[in-house]
């Protein structure tokens, strides 16, 4: 398994600061990032979150997936590789 994880459906409100600290309680985060639209810089509603390994990967996404954040059900599963 990857520890790098998907994270959908977040709130417009939230940024990398907030990620860390949500997933923070379930391990250490390597590196986490909002994906923002190019023109606007407002985010897209999605991002990725790197765990420090497999187990603080798979227990963030057990605890997050479905989970309400600000209003918003999130989608967290393990991140697809780039094509």
């Amino acid at each position: 398994m990857s520890s790098k994880l998907y994270v959908g459906n977040l709130p417009f409100s939230s940024d990398a600061a907030h990620l860390r600290t949500v997933f923070g309680e379930f391990g250490e985060v390597v590196d986490a990032v909002v994906i923002t639209d190019r023109d606007t810089g407002r985010s897209r509603g999605f991002g990725f979150v790197e765990m420090a390994n497999d187990d603080a990967a798979q227990a963030a996404i057990s605890a997050m997936n479905g989970s309400d954040l600000d209003g918003r059900q999130l989608t967290v599963n393990v991140a697809k590789p780039r094509r």
